[in-house]
């Protein structure tokens, strides 16, 4: 896990490894100011010589100068390096999102990824800036000072090692009790983040049946668990303060009655006892000491407190896409043609029962196939194996007489326009919308895609017509014309194969008919399947194909099809009966 984190540093391993460096100097600094105290006060101050007041005053200054610097510079260097580390971090997960397959998706709800993303990156972040400066900045006061303080009075300095043991108890009892409440609490977000993202995204349901209160109470028990959890965790992580207090004070007070006793005895000679200054650089040694044990538990709760998000993020990043291009791939379509050879598809690699099964159709290039069939029946699951976006369970698709699998997955899918049965438009211009399906697509282009698609008329009506602001989720134009807009993006990728998946069931049947006679009289060549509740949107398509619980009920043409008399012939019937087709 730390291996898979840490490729994420990068470019700013200088500034991590300059970090630490810097907390060694200010670190060494630190640690000599008390001892050059101790001889200010004892061959200066004590004795009146103002030579050696100058002298070591002058030291001071330079250590307290040299220190600061180093603090300085180990805090920007940290600053950069995490920063650095969590924005490479957080783009390497979002790389590796963007190249999952659909089923790598699944396996991950949309909250849990955003979680992934914010919160569990800061954990990190926070973790190893700690890690860079407290980590270093901690064994090496330890270090030093016990150094120091050995070397003033080795005797009385012993009297820290009888904290220790507390200390140790305190820092282990709280490690282990506060990480499962972590693991628990960022579970805990992802539920959150779900029910936010439910209430933004269908505010207008929630606001239509009055379910406001509902929502709150929902969002309310959630938030109330989050917190309960926190304040459970943060209770027992603020033993530490009092613990560590009580332990420094109960230093100081025996190594100030050692020590005073000592420099009694020694009537202030440093030949026989302790000195006063000597006494003070002690008591500063053994508090640095005890502070640096405090900074070592601070770490390990941080640490302990991030493991969660690292392992949560590292879930993310080890997580390879089901779906890859070969090595020696395909790198052109043919032609349009699509073949199913006995195909059967199952979402789940040990569901007991098949979504698709024994798919046989050959379509040929520039044909138009209409698919009908009831929900659930895998309409939607078919045409998603065309352009790979999942794999088939047993069986070959071919497109342009290969198999998808030689294909590289760009060509295949630049070779494939989908128009999903959820259509979605992104927050800029109508013109930034429809360039989605080809970067370069000139406006002259843009016009004719939107000519056919039938959707040039009501972007003139509006007030600046192409270049009209789309509201995030197109929440500003209607069912109708967001999937008009849809239909017109995917005809500018200029696709080799056409996929309307029920994208035309918000607009009228006059409109259903004219996009599908331009589709007919522009691109003849391209094949298109059409996915449709209508009967009247599939009724004049070379082939028709009636899908029922996974398998291929019928197939042919509209007239062969009623001759039947199967399920497409009730169909037709309940939907022709009140006239609607005629």
């Amino acid at each position: 896990m730390i291996k898979k984190l840490t490729a994420s540093i990068r470019q700013y391993k200088k500034q991590a490894i300059a970090t630490p460096l810097f907390m060694v100097g200010e670190v060494s600094m630190e640690t000599v100011i008390p001892l050059v105290m101790s001889y200010l006060i004892d061959r200066g101050i004590t004795k009146g010589d103002m030579s050696q007041i100058w002298l070591y005053g002058g030291i001071l200054l330079v250590t307290a100068f040299i220190s600061l610097f180093s603090g300085v510079m180990s805090g920007r260097m940290a600053a950069t390096s995490s920063a650095g580390f969590a924005k490479n971090l957080r783009q390497d997960m979002y790389y590796r999102i963007q190249h999952y397959s659909f089923s790598n998706i699944d396996k991950f709800s949309t909250s849990s990824i955003i979680t992934r993303l914010t919160t569990d990156v800061t954990n990190v972040q926070n973790a190893f800036q700690m890690i860079l400066r407290m980590a270093v900045r901690a064994p090496m006061t330890l270090i030093f000072s016990m150094i120091m303080a050995m070397t003033i009075n080795a005797r009385i300095s012993m009297v820290f090692l009888a904290v220790m043991p507390v200390l140790g108890v305190g820092i282990y009892f709280i490690m282990t009790k506060t990480h499962p409440i972590f693991q628990r609490v960022f579970k805990t977000y992802d539920k959150l983040n779900n029910v936010v993202q439910e209430n933004l995204h269908g505010v207008r349901v929630v606001k239509n049946f009055v379910r406001e209160d509902y929502e709150v109470e929902k969002f309310n028990t959630i938030s109330c668990s989050i917190y309960q959890d926190f304040t459970k965790a943060e209770k027992q992580m603020a033993l530490m303060g009092p613990l560590m207090m009580t332990c420094i004070y109960t230093c100081t007070l025996l190594i100030s009655w050692f020590g005073a006793r000592a420099i009694i005895a020694s009537g202030n000679n440093p030949d026989v006892g302790m000195t006063t200054g000597q006494l003070m650089s002690l008591i500063t040694y053994v508090i640095q000491i005890l502070s640096s044990l405090m900074m070592v538990s601070f770490v390990f709760l941080m640490i302990t407190m991030s493991r969660a998000s690292a392992q949560r993020i590292v879930e993310i990043l080890d997580e390879s896409s089901d779906i890859e291009s070969p090595e020696q791939p395909v790198m052109t379509v043919a032609d349009g043609s699509v073949d199913f050879d006995h195909v059967t598809f199952s979402y789940a690699k040990r569901s007991e029962r098949d979504t698709l099964s024994d798919i046989d159709l050959h379509i040929p290039s520039g044909a138009v196939v209409g698919i009908l069939g009831g929900t659930g029946t895998g309409k939607s699951s078919l045409v998603q194996l065309i352009p790979r976006l999942y794999e088939a369970t047993k069986g070959t698709v071919r497109v342009g007489g290969k198999d998808v699998k030689t294909y590289d997955l760009k060509v295949l899918r630049d070779a494939v326009a989908m128009v999903l049965q959820k259509n979605e438009l992104f927050s800029g211009t109508i013109k930034d919308n429809l360039r989605w399906g080809n970067e370069q697509a000139t406006d002259a282009e843009i016009e004719e895609a939107c000519v056919l698609a039938q959707a040039d008329p009501f972007i003139r009506e509006m007030s600046d017509g192409y270049d009209t602001w789309i509201e995030q989720g197109g929440t500003n134009v209607s069912g109708g014309q967001k999937q008009r807009l849809c239909i017109a993006r995917a005809l500018l990728k200029k696709p080799k194969i056409l996929i309307l998946d029920d994208s035309t069931s918000a607009v009228d049947t006059k409109t259903d008919a004219l996009i599908r006679a331009g589709f007919r009289s522009f691109i003849p060549e391209t094949t298109k399947i059409i996915i449709a509740q209508r009967v009247s949107s599939v009724m004049d398509a070379d082939l028709i194909v009636v899908l029922d619980d996974g398998h291929i009920a019928e197939m042919g043409t509209h007239e062969e099809l009623l001759a039947q008399g199967g399920i497409y012939k009730e169909v037709h019937d309940s939907q022709t009966k009140g006239g609607d087709a005629a």
